[in-house]
C-alpha cells in the first residue's frame, strides 16, 4: 500500500459555535495551532469568537460556499466541523477537497455512504452485521407489526422521527417526519423499522487512520433519552455482558474497516433486552456530543485520550500512535447535557440573558473542554460550556449550553460526583434543565441502571419541592433588608402580608405563608423560617448587584430525611422577585400583585405563543367547531415544532396566527369559546405540546 501524503496543519478553521468550538480551540491551543472562528451577527460577542486568533463573520454556519471561502481567505490548512451543522455533509467535504483544504473527518465518499441511514444499513447487511428488521415506506401499513419507528434517512439526533403504534397513525406520522426531515436535512427520505420497546442504546467509538489501522475505544451507553434525544450518557455501558461488549466493538471495527473510515466516528447499536440481540442502527461520521465520557473512562497507553488531537493528527496524515492492545477501561464517566429548556413546562426551549452563571468547576467557568491530563478519571469533574454571566441565549440555535461530566473509579462514584456537580450548577435569569438532570442522576432507577431508551417516555421525576428554595429566598431577602444580626424579629418583613407565589405559566401556584413574622432571628446567623430552624453557614456577595451565595443548615420536623441538612444556593434579589438556584433548579418567587391582573382563568380558551418562534401551520378558521385536544396550529422555535391544541370543545372566535409570521412570547394566536361551561381544572392545560425536540442535529 502506498504511504499516504503528509498534510501538515498550522491553521484550523472551526466551522461551528458554542461549547464544541471552545473545546476544539482548547486542543488547538495546546498543540500550538492558529485558530480561526466563524460567527454570525447573533454570535458576534460569543465566547468562541472572542477566544480564537481570528474571527470571521458569515451569514450562516450552513452556507457551504461561504464557509469554504472563509477558510481560503483565512489561510486555513484544515477545517474542523465539530458536530451538527456541516459535519456530515458530503458536499462540504468535497468542496473543501476541491479548495485544497483538509477536512478533519472522513472523505466525502465515506461520508456519503455512512452518513445516510439507508446506505449505511445496506453496507452493514453486506458485512453481516445484524440490523433492525424493517419495512418499505410504501408498503401496506396494515401488514406492519406495530409499533414501528419512522425516521429520516439523511439525519440524526431524533429529527424526523416518530413512533407509530397503530395503522391509523401511520400516514400523519410519515407526513410529519417528511416535513421535518426536509427542513432539517434537505432530504425527506424515510426508513421504517421495528420499534424496540425495551432496549439500550449502545455506541462504539472508533478511530481509523490513513495507514489502514482501525481501533475502538470501547462503548458508551446513551439509553437515558427523552423522545429519542439523549439526556445522560456514560462509559462504559453499565449492564452489558463481556460477550455483548466484544461483539459490538468487533462489529464496529469491521464496519469502519470495510468502508475505509478515517478519523473519529461512532457506530451505534440498539440492544434489545427481550432478545439479547444488538442491532446496528447507524454510523455518525463525526465527533459526538458525548465524547468526553470516553476521554475520561478510557486510557490509551496509560493516558486519557484527546479525541480532537487524534482527529487532527489523522487529518495530517499521521498514523495512530497506539494499537488496540494499548486501550483499556480505567474508570467510569457520566455526562449530563445542560439545555436552556423548562422540563416542568413541556421542555420548551428558553431564551434570554443569563444574569449569573456558575459551573461546578469554578466561578462562571469550569473547563472549556479537553480531557484530563492526569491519565485517569478518578476525581474528575469536567465542564464543556459556552455560557457565562451576561451571555444572551437566542432561539436561533441549539439550546445546549454546556455539559457537566463526572468520572470516578466506578459508576457509583461517578454518579455521586455528578449529583454534587449539578448541585453546584447555577444559572439565574434563564431557566435550564439542570435541576431535572440532578433529579434523574439521583433517582433510584438511574442509580441501579434500571433504564432503557423508553424510560423517560413513561416515567419522569417529580418537580422538586419548593419548600427549601422558599426558605432560602426568604432568608436571603430578610438578610438583605436587615443589616444587623441582632436577635428578634426582622424589622421590615420583605414579603407581602398574603405571601409570595411561585411564577409559572400559565397560572402561578399560590404559596400561602403562615405565621407572623415569616422570618425570625433568634441570634446572630440563627433563626426560624416558616417552620424550619436555620443556621447561616455562609453568605457572600457575588460581584456587583444583589446576587449572593448562601449556605444554610436546616432543621425541624418539616425537613425530609432525603433532603439532608446542608443547603447551598445562589440568590438574586430584584424589586419584585427573588431568584434562587438550588440543586440546579431555578426558582422565581414573586410578590403576589406583580402579575395579578394577567393570570388566565382555568378553562380560558386563549392560546398564546409559549416561546418566540415562527407560525408554520394554521389549521382552523373563525367560526370553526373544534374538539378538546384538536391541533389549531403549529409553530416552530429552535427548529422544534409545537402543536397548539384546544383546551376544550368549542368554537374558534379569533385566529391571529399567520403562516410564516414571527411571533413573540405570549402573543395571542387563537381564541376558542367554550361550547359548554368549561370544566373546573386544578391548573389550566398546557398551551402546547412538543412534537419534536431536536432543535439541531448536534444533539445526537
Amino acid at each position: 500500500m502506498a504511504v499516504p501524503e503528509s498534510r501538515p496543519i498550522q491553521t484550523v478553521l472551526i466551522a461551528n459555535r458554542g461549547e464544541i468550538a471552545r473545546r476544539i480551540i482548547r486542543t488547538c491551543r495546546r498543540l500550538g495551532l492558529r485558530v480561526v472562528a466563524l460567527h454570525t451577527d447573533t454570535d458576534r460577542a460569543a465566547l468562541h469568537a472572542r477566544e480564537a486568533d481570528v474571527a470571521v463573520a458569515v451569514g450562516s454556519y450552513l452556507d457551504i460556499d461561504e464557509v469554504v471561502a472563509a477558510a481560503v481567505a483565512a489561510g486555513a490548512d484544515a477545517v474542523h466541523p465539530g458536530y451538527g451543522f456541516l459535519s456530515e455533509r458530503a458536499e462540504f467535504a468535497a468542496a473543501l477537497d476541491a479548495a485544497g483544504i483538509t477536512l478533519v473527518g472522513p472523505s466525502a465518499a465515506v461520508m456519503e455512504q455512512m452518513g445516510r441511514k439507508d446506505r449505511a444499513r445496506a453496507i452493514a447487511v453486506a458485512a453481516g452485521v445484524p440490523v433492525v428488521p424493517s419495512y418499505e415506506v410504501a408498503d401496506d401499513p396494515a401488514s406492519f407489526a406495530y409499533p414501528v419507528l419512522v425516521k429520516a434517512a439523511a439525519g440524526g439526533g431524533g429529527k424526523g422521527m416518530r413512533v407509530v403504534r397503530t395503522q391509523a397513525e401511520y400516514a400523519d406520522a410519515v407526513a410529519a417526519a417528511r416535513r421535518e426531515a426536509a427542513a432539517a436535512f434537505g432530504d425527506d427520505t424515510l426508513l421504517v423499522e421495528k420499534y424496540v420497546e425495551s432496549g439500550r442504546h449502545i455506541e462504539v467509538q472508533v478511530l481509523g487512520d490513513t495507514h489502514g489501522t482501525v481501533v475502538h475505544l470501547f462503548e458508551r451507553d446513551c439509553s437515558t433519552q427523552r423522545r429519542h434525544q439523549k439526556v445522560l450518557e456514560e462509559a462504559p455501558a453499565p449492564t452489558i455482558s463481556e460477550q455483548v461488549r466484544e461483539s459490538v466493538t468487533a462489529a464496529a471495527v469491521a464496519l469502519a474497516r470495510e468502508v475505509g473510515y478515517t478519523g473519529a466516528g461512532t457506530v451505534e447499536f440498539l440492544f434489545d433486552n427481550a432478545s439479547d440481540q444488538a442491532y446496528f442502527l447507524e454510523m455518525n461520521t463525526r465527533l459526538q456530543v458525548e465524547h468526553p465520557v470516553t476521554e475520561l473512562a478510557v486510557s490509551v497507553a496509560g493516558r486519557s485520550p484527546d479525541l480532537v488531537e487524534l482527529q487532527l493528527r489523522v487529518a495530517a496524515g499521521e498514523p495512530l500512535p497506539f494499537t488496540q492492545a494499548d486501550v483499556a477501561i480505567t474508570g467510569h464517566a457520566i455526562e449530563a447535557r445542560v439545555y436552556a429548556e423548562d422540563p416542568w413546562a413541556g421542555f420548551l426551549p428558553q431564551a434570554g440573558t443569563a444574569s449569573y452563571v456558575r459551573w461546578p468547576a469554578g466561578e462562571g467557568g469550569g473547563s472549556a473542554g479537553g480531557p484530563a491530563d492526569d491519565g485517569g478519571a478518578a476525581g474528575s469533574v469536567r465542564v464543556d460550556h459556552a455560557l457565562v454571566s451576561g451571555s444572551v441565549v437566542s432561539t436561533s440555535y441549539d439550546p445546549m449550553l454546556g455539559k457537566v461530566i463526572a468520572a470516578g473509579a466506578d459508576r457509583e462514584q461517578a454518579r455521586r460526583r455528578l449529583v454534587a456537580a449539578l448541585d453546584e450548577t447555577a444559572v439565574l435569569g434563564l431557566t435550564t434543565n439542570a435541576g431535572f438532570l440532578r433529579a434523574l442522576v439521583a433517582s433510584p432507577e438511574f442509580r441501579d441502571a434500571a433504564i432503557d431508551t423508553a424510560w423517560l417516555d413513561h416515567s419522569e421525576p417529580a418537580r422538586p419541592d419548593q419548600a427549601i428554595p422558599l426558605v432560602l429566598a426568604a432568608w436571603a431577602e430578610a438578610a438583605h433588608h436587615t443589616r444587623d444580626a441582632g436577635a428578634g424579629p426582622v424589622g421590615a418583613d420583605p414579603f407581602a402580608a398574603d405571601g409570595w407565589r411561585l411564577a409559572g405559566d400559565p397560572a402561578p401556584i399560590r404559596v400561602e405563608l403562615e405565621g407572623d413574622p415569616l422570618v425570625r432571628l433568634t441570634g446572630p446567623g440563627v433563626g426560624e423560617v416558616h417552620g424550619f430552624g436555620v443556621r447561616e453557614v455562609e453568605r457572600s456577595r457575588l460581584g456587583p448587584g444583589e446576587t449572593w451565595h448562601l449556605q444554610l443548615e436546616l432543621s425541624g420536623p418539616e425537613l425530609k430525611p432525603e433532603d439532608g441538612t446542608r443547603h447551598s444556593a445562589y440568590v438574586s434579589s430584584a424589586r419584585h422577585q427573588v431568584e434562587v438556584a438550588h440543586r440546579g433548579q431555578r426558582w422565581v418567587f414573586e410578590r403576589p400583585d406583580v402579575f395579578g391582573d394577567h393570570v388566565a382563568a382555568a378553562g380560558d380558551g386563549t392560546l398564546v405563543a409559549p416561546m418566540p418562534g415562527t407560525v408554520r401551520e394554521v389549521r382552523v378558521a373563525v367560526g370553526q367547531q373544534v374538539s378538546e385536544g384538536e391541533v389549531l396550529g403549529i409553530m416552530e422555535a429552535m427548529k422544534m415544532e409545537l402543536a397548539l391544541r384546544a383546551h376544550f370543545d368549542g368554537q374558534v372566535s379569533e385566529v391571529a396566527a399567520v403562516v410564516g409570521a414571527q411571533v413573540a412570547l405570549g402573543a395571542i394566536l387563537f381564541q376558542v369559546d367554550p361550547a359548554r361551561p368549561a370544566p373546573e381544572l386544578a391548573a389550566p392545560p398546557a398551551p402546547a405540546d412538543v412534537i419534536t425536540e431536536e432543535p439541531h442535529d448536534q444533539r445526537s
